[in-house]
């Protein structure tokens, strides 16, 4: 049976010389015909144009712009550090009872991005349901999820919780949640919605790759595709109706983010930031960690791989990293910032990247190239602070903050975020008075204790365990 294809279509192929796209139809079941044609509509061939126009560079002027901006670079200038005395802390007190108080308002929502697999880690599921609880076996989402529960409790409020996935997430994350009965938030106030993809560009023609006859070589768009995200799935509208004005944002594969964290909400609010980032001090100077700067009055995110082993190695008169400050991936929103980014629809740049990319060839071979055959392209959610009038740094405690669960052995991998876990809960015991073996592991709940303080209140002094820990 021959395959129709729509007019308008095929018109819009040949004016961008893309009919190669269609040499297969013929031979395409009407299911996966179908597909096809609705992944070549979605495409908009005018910006793949454009984005493949302003790729026609000189690679080293850019390298070398790339190293000017960085020698320009400072350290972050609206930046709240750490408390390190009395009288710092108590500095925090204002920000933390304004945060509380938004919070209980039910102004602040929480977005998960979760688009991510676990390949690296050797799991072939989406990130999120890997097994982290040190005890519990619990995973990375219900670790995430319970502390919103735990906030929106204390709070006394619902907040509404926002889960980004991508095409090869989706489906089991939504199962995952409904199986788990949302790990007891409730089903109305969790939001799920897709993150777009990209098509893969062909180097040398400019032409959209197949990854096979009936598929187009694609990725997701990056996790600044958030703001088409929310706007495409009327999330920005929700968030308006439910009186939502602020937002946290984190990512899957940190289980020890401080979830809708009231000192962080309350320092943005009281400095009028529009966009804030948390920061912690990186390891060395060759970790492979964004770094915060400020440049040219702005404040910015350099990736790693854009900052110079020799200005990353740069030190100040104290013998100090002068680019200390790691980018965590936490971020605090004005809602009313991201609509005027959605109403910009290239106010954040796509970010290429050369890659390996398997395809088809034009006598219908699997094609798995030896050296970058493609352009994929990618937008970041901290290009946008440059766009904001006003964006606070706020440093985080990195023991306690930040453990991200990246590789699956060494530095940031599952092993090490789950001894982060086991101290973090150890070390809120000892301050309790409690009493347990050495080298147990211990968990805690954050439905148990979100803190030092609450577990304090919960657990007698001289109360002693046995064995592991696991208070839920």
């Amino acid at each position: 049976m021959s395959k129709t294809v729509p007019e308008q279509l095929a018109a819009r192929l040949a004016a961008h010389n893309q009919t190669h796209l269609l040499r297969w139809c013929e031979e395409l079941s009407q299911d996966e015909h179908r597909t096809l044609i609705e992944q070549i509509e979605a495409v908009d061939f005018g910006l793949i144009e454009r984005l493949i126009a302003e790729a026609r560079y000189d690679p080293t002027a850019a390298t070398e712009t790339s190293q000017a901006r960085a020698e320009r670079a400072d350290p972050p200038c609206n930046l709240v550090q750490l408390p390190g005395s009395p009288a710092e802390q108590d500095e925090w007190q204002e920000p933390i009872r304004l945060g509380e108080e938004l919070l209980a308002a039910g102004k602040l929502g929480i977005i998960l991005v979760a688009g991510g697999q676990g390949t690296r880690l050797g799991f072939e599921h989406p990130k999120g349901m890997y097994p982290m609880g040190p005890v519990s076996g619990k995973s990375l989402f219900q670790l995430l999820a319970e502390q919103a529960l735990a906030r929106s409790r204390q709070a006394g409020v619902t907040i509404a919780y926002y889960v980004m996935t991508s095409d090869a997430t989706h489906a089991e994350t939504v199962a995952f949640f409904e199986e788990h009965d949302f790990f007891g938030l409730s089903a109305d106030d969790v939001r799920f919605f897709r993150q777009g993809n990209m098509p893969a560009v062909e180097i040398l023609t400019g032409k959209l790759l197949l990854a096979d006859k009936d598929w187009l070589a694609d990725s997701p768009d990056g996790h600044g595709g958030m703001l088409a995200a929310l706007s495409g799935a009327g999330l920005l509208e929700d968030m308006q109706r439910r009186g939502v004005e602020y937002l946290y944002y984190h990512q899957v594969d940190n289980p020890t983010a401080i979830v809708g964290d009231p000192a962080f909400l309350g320092f943005h609010v009281l400095r009028d930031s529009k966009m804030s980032t948390k920061v912690v001090a990186k390891r060395s100077a060759e970790e492979k960690m964004g770094v915060v700067c400020s440049l040219d009055g702005q404040t910015q995110i350099f990736e790693y791989s854009d900052m110079p082993p020799e200005i990353a190695a740069k030190t100040d008169a104290s013998g100090h990293l002068l680019h200390w400050a790691g980018n965590t991936a936490i971020h605090m929103f004005d809602r009313s910032f991201l609509e005027r980014l959605v109403a910009d629809e290239l106010s954040l740049p796509f970010h290429l990247a050369h890659k390996k990319v398997d395809t088809i060839s034009e006598t219908g071979e699997r094609v798995r190239p030896t050296e970058p055959n493609a352009i994929k392209y990618e937008r970041f959610i901290f290009d946008a602070l440059p766009h904001a009038r006003r964006a606070l740094v706020v440093e985080a405690d990195r023991r306690r903050e930040f453990n991200p669960v990246k590789n699956a052995e060494g530095d940031d991998s599952p092993a090490t975020a789950k001894a982060a876990m086991i101290a973090l809960g150890s070390d809120w015991l000892r301050q309790a008075g409690a009493k347990f073996p050495d080298g147990a592991a211990v968990e805690i709940s954050p439905l148990f204790a979100m803190d030092a303080d609450q577990l304090r209140q919960k657990v007698e002094p001289g109360t002693e365990f046995i064995q592991s820990v696991l208070l839920q």
